[in-house]
């Protein structure tokens, strides 16, 4: 990345990253894959001259994010004002500056997909006023930030990095008891447990409506808890004062069975993988247990004390849940967890396969990408795993650069008689050759991958192309699909001893036709 930047700040960014000269704006390089602005609020004691600048910036920041190519990402850092020394407390005009300057930021983002702003304030309200600045580096070095932040900057700014790529944690498994509600159902009853009215019912109460927000932006809740089943049932049905009930879970496992084991029947119900998993619970023992026996799954510890869940929620969000942007696919994301549930069940009262697949309807959409497409289909690169034959990493700034040079990215829609699963397939072609090839884990299972692949491939064959390349790249976590390809009717070309394999297909002769039981359209 390339940084646009009015001091020193050279030690608060990784290596690789190249930066401006001080408030040099005169030279955008083409060559750097995205761009950084970061300017901060000049010392002056004369705050009209002070105003007057910054104000300035604005100008500075309209010209560079009008030049700089939509194909490529850029980020914006608001401004703060670690130095303000005001001599009457009726002058505000530095911070109206201020204000309008981040309110310039806000607005363009809006205007240009490609512009991403990070809030500064984040992560400079972690610390009192006189930790923000050293005035020995900056009369030294001209250093804004003092250089003992670098440290936390950085590891702060990874973290953002993670949100705007869309990267998170999938699913939040929740304990009940004195975690979802204050007391044990078992003793208490379901008028005994402690749920609204005075303290600690609130802050229990404040905790299921946070955590009700996290379900309407695509985190899957779901509930691992040793209690009696029918009594939490009862519980979910009769109690008036639970925000949280049975349909904002997508799965629970209610029994006296352990917990590990429970979660690993969680993660292979919803088919996503143990390292998505966030495990909230009370009882230390538990949360040693899952770190012990499932490491990959996250424990956060909890909280002692029932007022310091709003401050534990904040903390979830931020290490775990927090992205840029919310897609439409997330905030459907619960509903779609309980239809595929629905599918899974339908389909043990089926002989035939194909009779199952026709009682459910399945209509796919495959269109191109567009501007409102984008967007997921870089969530899905970044987040798809183990259906993805290259699992290549892209941000919408790449995606949309893939298309301006002249790429076919396509992406898939799902839908069936239980539900809109929404996007949830990706395939792009450079040249004459599959770049990445992916499937959400939540669609597989009724051969639309490659009811998807033929009809891409037919689109293809139509304009005229003969031959097609692709390449498995093996990894963790896509064992898969190693044989995707070959079942897709591919001839392996070569192999390395690491797995990674070449394949290549001629589209004249061959056989594309659908199985009838899908209902397609191209748009």
């Amino acid at each position: 990345m390339f940084v646009f930047r009015n001091n020193t700040i050279e030690r608060f960014f990784p290596s690789s990253y190249s930066f401006s000269g001080y408030d040099d704006v005169s030279v955008i390089p083409e060559n750097e894959d995205a761009y950084v602005w970061f300017y901060q609020a000049p010392i002056k004691f004369d705050n009209g001259l002070l105003a007057e600048e910054i104000n300035a910036m604005r100008q500075k920041f309209q010209m560079v994010v009008n030049q700089i190519s939509p194909s490529k990402n850029m980020i914006a850092f608001t401004m703060d004002w670690p130095y303000l020394a005001p001599i009457s407390d009726s002058d505000f005009r530095v911070k109206e500056a201020i204000a309008k300057y981040n309110e310039l930021l806000v607005s363009s983002a809006s205007a240009h997909s490609n512009l991403k702003v990070i809030d500064i304030r984040e992560f400079t309200r972690q610390y009192p006023i006189a930790e923000l600045m050293d005035w020995k580096f900056y009369f030294l070095s001209q250093m804004g930030l003092n250089p003992r932040l670098a440290k936390p900057f950085q590891e702060w700014f990874a973290k953002k990095l993670d949100q705007i790529a869309l990267k998170r944690k999938k699913c939040l498994v929740l304990d009940l008891d004195n975690t979802l509600w204050g007391g044990v159902l078992g003793e208490d009853g379901i008028d005994g447990i402690k749920i609204g009215g005075d303290y600690p019912g609130k802050a229990f109460l404040y905790f299921q409506q946070a955590l009700l927000e996290l379900s309407k932006n695509g985190v899957i809740l779901t509930v691992c808890s040793k209690n009696n089943e029918k009594d939490v049932f009862e519980l979910w049905e009769k109690n008036p004062f639970l925000v949280l009930r049975k349909e904002h879970f997508a799965a629970w496992r209610i029994n006296w069975q352990d917990k590990a084991t429970n979660i690993k029947e969680l993660a292979e119900e919803l088919n996503i993988g143990l390292d998505s998993f966030v495990f909230v619970d009370d009882n230390p023992t538990e949360r040693e247990l899952i770190r012990q026996m499932l490491p990959m799954v996250s424990v956060p510890e909890f909280p002692d004390q029932p007022y310091e869940l709003p401050v534990f929620f904040e903390s979830l969000v931020e290490n775990y849940f927090k992205v840029y942007a919310i897609t439409d696919e997330d905030r459907s994301k619960t509903e779609q967890y309980k239809a595929n549930a629905q599918r899974v069940n339908l389909q043990k009262s089926f002989a035939d396969f194909d009779d199952f697949l026709v009682s459910l309807d399945i209509h796919l959409t495959i269109e191109e990408a567009n501007e409102h497409n984008i967007p997921r289909i870089a969530q899905m690169t970044q987040k798809t795993n183990q259906f993805n034959l290259t699992t290549k990493r892209y941000t919408d700034a790449d995606i949309k650069a893939m298309v301006q040079q002249g790429c076919k990215v396509y992406c898939l829609g799902v839908a069936d008689k239980f539900g809109d699963s929404g996007i949830t397939g990706c395939m792009i072609v450079a040249g004459n050759e599959i770049d990445t090839f992916l499937l959400s884990c939540r669609i597989l299972g009724k051969g639309i991958e490659f009811a998807f692949m033929k009809q891409v491939l037919q689109s293809l064959k139509e304009e005229g192309l003969i031959e097609l390349k692709a390449k498995y790249i093996p990894t963790a976590k896509n064992a898969q699909v190693a044989d995707f390809y070959d079942r897709c009717g591919f001839v392996r070309v070569s192999s390395s001893e690491s797995g990674e394999t070449d394949y290549a297909i001629a589209l004249h002769n061959l056989d594309l036709k659908v199985n009838d039981v899908y209902h397609i359209e191209i748009k």
